[in-house]
């Protein structure tokens, strides 16, 4: 009786003992540790983005990409141009502008600063019909302030050259003027407010010469790129910056005005690597 006695009141001691035990682990034998892991925080809101139609392609998909990722976030887009776009973060009408042009020195001492998320060739267009196939800077300049007016000049067919640009405060013009030497020079047959625009107006013009983005020209039936100085507009020249005709692509921000999450979120994710793949589907040059 005695030794059945002390098995039992081991038993009991031992049972304690494993309670004990448990209850100092934070749990017991019939109910597990509770879960310390903590949900990851999901982001929201809505970004507005307004500046440069060049950047269509390049802000759509990265756009597309990150509201995918982010349910609860909306990236809204407004084409109004890169001085538009410039002037509507200054004005804080919007989170992030878009800009095909380098800021200029009134922009910055606004306190305004452009972060390059690519690189983009302006391309030079001619109609699918015209036979000329390459063109010098220095003929290109002449071509659009006048001093060469007629195809036959540079070994095409006889007609007037017609000349599409694209309207004051254009990036896309920004830039061509000021790389080939012809601003407040240049002699427009049409003066159009979309890169758009200017490719229909090439399309429809068998003597039509422009410029528009690489990620906007490249692929379009009815018109052709032609070669400048003898090198072609691609990613591989722009690139490594034997294709002169270039601009950089900016997200425009100012310096002392703190993103939302949302917006700052959207801006990490254009600039690193994990968008190059993106922003060269849509025709531009990744530099992250």
């Amino acid at each position: 009786m005695k030794s059945n006695l002390k098995k039992t009141m081991c038993v009991l001691a031992a049972s304690a003992v494993l309670a004990l035990s448990l209850a100092g682990c934070g749990g017991t034998a019939e109910e597990p540790a509770q879960d310390t892991q903590t949900e990851e925080t999901t982001i929201s809101g809505t970004v507005s983005t307004n500046g440069s139609t060049s950047m269509e392609k390049v802000i759509g998909a990265l756009s597309e990409q990150f509201m995918a990722d982010n349910s609860g976030v909306t990236i809204t887009y407004d084409p109004t141009g890169s001085g538009t776009g410039i002037e509507s973060v200054s004005t804080g009408s919007c989170d992030i502008g878009l800009s095909s042009r380098n800021l200029k020195d009134e922009e910055t001492e606004k306190g305004l600063e452009g972060t390059v998320v690519a690189l983009d060739g302006i391309a030079i267009i001619v109609n699918e019909a015209c036979p000329v196939e390459d063109l010098s800077l220095e003929q290109i300049a002449s071509i659009f302030t006048g001093e060469i007016s007629d195809w036959s000049e540079l070994g095409g067919e006889a007609g007037a050259i017609a000349c599409i640009g694209r309207e004051a405060g254009s990036g896309t013009r920004d830039g061509f003027e000021s790389i080939t030497g012809t601003e407040d020079t240049c002699v427009l047959s049409q003066e159009l407010t979309s890169t758009g625009a200017v490719i229909e107006a090439v399309k429809s013009n068998p003597n039509a010469i422009g410029y528009a983005s690489l990620s906007s020209a490249e692929n379009q039936e009815g018109i052709k790129m032609v070669t400048v100085g003898g090198v072609a507009c691609s990613e591989e020249t722009v690139l490594d910056g034997s294709y002169v005709i270039q601009r950089p692509f900016l997200l425009v921000t100012k310096a002392d005005t703190q993103l939302s999450e949302a917006a700052q979120a959207f801006f990490d994710f254009a600039t690193s690597a994990d968008a190059n793949d993106l922003i060269r589907t849509a025709g531009a040059v990744p530099v992250a």
